[in-house]
């Protein structure tokens, strides 16, 4: 892969930036972007974050912020972060660092003012590469710009001793690899992640979570998640993900673009696991999911005929009626649901007390007849739903 050369215009029209970062000391070289967004810039990948590092202290990022004429959050200032809130960009500023020590899930930093110290704490070579914004100089002390060109998604230093700092780079490792990776992953990194996956455990549910949602939402890890499976990565934190789950999600993806529908995190997870319920459920709730993604990861493994299609959307939902039909691979009445409005009933219990019956259960009763005819025949409209409604309150009235 060619890289692109770092230009001006990939920032200089953003609103405001230019404002801040001449108040932050541009022509004294105090402050460069970082990150993500050096990287897919050189990829030519559009990028809305933006992070940037300095040799300033975060209480004087935050007057400083506020001198530009923005409103400075303090976001993490115990590592050093403070959010610029630009008209249309939100951007982080970091003042460098050094880890002090580390438990494999938070660090303790000191700041420092040397920019490759700051580089060596990231954890990809293809992280740690940084840009002046007035000269677009690219400073790379770790051979990021070649992993970055060869598709090879590689740990600074040595990866067991990264992977013990921040037991989630795990999980991140396979992320970029999936993302950024060509051929086969790094092999020392990969060794590293396999002899250290059960730290996994030590992480937060909600950490793994974020992180293994972020895998399944990339176009295809597929490849990625069979080597997980082989090297039994995932196996500490969600057992249920078994020998099939990779063909699972490959026929997943292919029902996906079959129907054009976008990729979901939420349901790519439901094609790793087991097509049961209660697995199902077990694994939202471990990982603490929301009370609506458990929902619906609960109702996801369940009969899906495409001749049922808008019956299921009205009764279940669209979203679980969309996922049950790629995972069954029905691509055609997927997409049929995805532009499908969801009709409302056109009638109410009222309605029917004013045709003679009387209220109590007779109504709720009546009206569930009506409704379920009315979802046979199809979703009629509401002429026909009245003539239904006659009919079932004539059989259900008394003599």
């Amino acid at each position: 892969m060619v890289l692109k050369p770092f230009r001006q215009e990939l920032w200089i029209g953003r609103i405001g930036l230019k404002r801040l970062l001449d108040e932050l000391d541009l022509a004294a070289g105090e402050i460069r972007f970082v990150g993500g967004f050096v990287r897919d810039s050189l990829l030519g990948i559009p990028n809305g974050d933006i992070d940037c590092a300095t040799r300033l202290k975060p209480e004087e990022v935050s007057e400083r912020i506020k001198k530009a004429g923005f409103k400075a959050v303090p976001i993490g200032m115990a590592h050093g972060t403070v959010l610029a809130v630009l008209p249309a960009d939100q951007v982080e500023i970091t003042t460098l660092r050094r880890d002090v020590a580390t438990d494999g899930r938070r660090a303790t930093v000191a700041y420092t003012e040397d920019w490759k110290a700051d580089a060596a704490r990231r954890d990809f070579t293809i992280n740690a590469l940084s840009v002046d914004p007035v000269t677009n100089e690219v400073f790379d002390y770790f051979g990021g710009l070649a992993d970055l060109e060869a598709g090879r998604v590689r740990f600074i230093g040595d990866p067991l001793t990264r992977i013990a700092e921040d037991h989630l780079r795990i999980l991140r490792f396979f992320r970029f690899h999936a993302r950024f990776g060509r051929g086969a992953p790094d092999a020392p990194a990969l060794a590293a992640c396999t002899a250290r996956a059960n730290d996994l455990m030590a992480l937060s549910r909600e950490r793994i979570a974020d992180e293994l949602l972020k895998i399944m939402g990339l176009p295809d890890p597929s490849d990625t998640v069979e080597i997980m499976i082989e090297r039994q990565i995932f196996r500490p934190v969600l057992p249920e993900v078994d020998g099939s789950a990779t063909e699972r999600l490959r026929a997943l993806i292919q029902t996906e673009k079959a129907a054009g529908i976008t990729p979901d995190p939420l349901r790519r997870l439901a094609a790793l696991l087991r097509p049961e319920p209660a697995v199902q459920v077990a694994v939202a709730t471990r990982l603490k999911l929301s009370g609506t993604a458990r929902k619906r990861l609960g109702a996801v493994a369940g009969p899906a005929e495409p001749g049922e299609a808008h019956e299921m959307a009205y009764r279940l939902g669209r979203d679980v009626a969309i996922d049950r039909l790629l995972l069954a691979g029905h691509p055609d009445a997927a997409r049929e649901v995805a532009g499908w409005e969801i009709p409302r009933l056109p009638l109410s219990g009222g309605a029917l007390v004013q045709r003679g019956l009387r209220e109590g259960p007779i109504v709720a009763a009546t009206l569930q007849a009506i409704e379920a005819q009315w979802i046979a025949e199809g979703f009629p409209d509401a002429e026909r739903v009245e003539q239904i409604a006659d009919e079932k309150v004539s059989s259900a009235s008394p003599g």
